[in-house]
């Protein structure tokens, strides 16, 4: 990974930033005592706890938390409660360590994916009803938890040059391949007697997709499977990844389209297609940028900008007036004694993230120095030197290694998890 993408522009690949909603409304109210909703191995869950889950999934989804809302997506909020809970265990059982630091990293992060400033989102939260330490205790468990999960792979973790070949030869294969990003929405058929009343629930469903309301908050509150969690959302796949009727279905319908119910093992399927393209046959948009970056004495606590990081950035910003060209950006970066390199290689505009820095760098006309991008360590100014139009080609090493391991990490963190369950007394009310 390029030092550019872990100081300035990528969110934490451990948790997604919540698309925060902008308007407080009235929404339900919390429960005014505690009663228990789960026990796992002796650990409790209470009815607060799910209350502040639910309302804090409701408000990063854009839904108003009513009673109602939150009703419908607490037995999904349990379950990732249980799971939490779990995680938690074997975190303390492996001794892992997540430190305040790591955790107000983690904030920094989202807070500049929403283009939020320090501070702002506990500000958001608390506004919303939503306590700061839902977000917070989500957040340790989920760093810790990839600890746990490097630490089960150990050295198998990275890709050997057989595992990059193989890759290779992989990727190579899917060129000219259709990829769809697919979104879905599963309601489960425990009983055959009940198929057609979910068939029927499945069809209001659609009927409220195809008025108009968005897919992401109806997956939400409906969906039975985990991609609930993220709005329904599949990313990209590949037919040979979809049930039959599903693939049958997919190739069929117009990008933006929203299935009927579709029979699948276990239930009835949703699926709306939100794109689709050809792998290889695309034109890609490639940035050469130069980077300045300030560190400061010491990082930010606490979510606030103390005077020595104030001065920092202050100085970054007077100096930042006198560039104006990619070698005035080169030298300003070496004036902070080159903390990160100026250079971080060609950058592809359509893989930066999060949404935000991605804009930004879409925005950037050449030789414009952007505004300050501040994290806790310190910050940064960015130039766009050149922006070519190139055909898609394979991903870099370093991008084809990640591929590799999260893969690898994420095979090991449902497979952990599923033992976990089994291994585990897990009592709900």
């Amino acid at each position: 990974m390029k030092h550019f993408f872990r100081a300035a522009l990528l969110a934490s690949a451990c948790f997604a930033a919540p698309a925060m909603a902008q308007t407080t409304v009235p929404g339900a109210t919390a429960p005014q005592s505690a009663s228990i909703a789960a026990v796992v191995n002796g650990q409790l869950i209470t009815s607060q706890d799910v209350y502040a889950k639910a309302r804090l999934l409701a408000i990063s989804t854009g839904m108003i938390p009513t009673p109602d809302v939150i009703s419908r997506l607490s037995p999904q909020v349990t379950k990732q409660l249980i799971d939490e809970a779990l995680q938690q265990q074997e975190i303390a059982k492996r001794n892992v360590v997540v430190t305040d630091d790591d955790v107000a990293g983690a904030i920094g992060h989202i807070e500049q994916g929403n283009n939020m400033p320090v501070g702002g989102l506990r500000q958001r939260l608390e506004a919303e009803g939503v306590p700061f330490g839902t977000l917070l205790a989500q957040i340790r468990t989920q760093l810790g938890w990839q600890q746990v999960l490097h630490q089960v792979l150990g050295p198998g973790l990275q890709p050997m040059p057989g595992d990059m070949n193989a890759e290779k030869t992989a990727l190579k294969a899917a060129l000219g391949s259709t990829q769809y990003h697919l979104a879905e929405i599963f309601i489960p058929v425990s009983d055959p007697d009940d198929d057609a009343t979910a068939r029927n629930f499945a069809a209001t469903v659609i009927a409220q997709l195809r008025a108009g309301a968005p897919f992401p908050v109806i997956a939400a509150q409906f969906s039975q499977d985990q991609t609930a969690l993220s709005g329904g959302d599949l990313g990209y796949v590949k037919l040979n990844q979809l049930d039959d009727q599903v693939a049958a279905t997919v190739t069929e319908m117009p990008v933006g389209a929203i299935s009927n119910p579709i029979r699948v093992p276990g239930g009835y399927q949703i699926v709306q297609l939100q794109d689709k393209h050809e792998v290889g046959n695309q034109m890609q948009t490639v940035l050469k940028i130069r980077q300045a970056y300030a560190p400061y004495p010491s990082p930010i606590t606490n979510g606030q900008v103390g005077p020595d990081q104030a001065a920092v950035i202050n100085q970054l910003i007077a100096k930042a007036k006198q560039v104006h060209s990619c070698d005035d950006m080169t030298a300003l970066n070496a004036t902070f004694g080159n903390a990160h390199p100026a250079d971080p290689g060609p950058v592809n505009l359509a893989t930066v993230t999060p949404a935000a820095f991605q804009t930004l760098l879409g925005s950037l006309a050449p030789g414009q120095v952007s505004q300050p991008l501040v994290t806790r360590e310190g910050a940064s100014v960015v130039m766009v030197c050149s922006r070519q139009q190139q055909a898609e080609a394979l991903p870099s090493d370093d991008d084809i290694a990640n591929i590799i391991v999260e893969r690898r990490v994420e095979m090991e963190s449902q497979q952990l998890l599923d033992d976990l369950r089994h291994r585990s007394i897990v009592t709900q009310n």
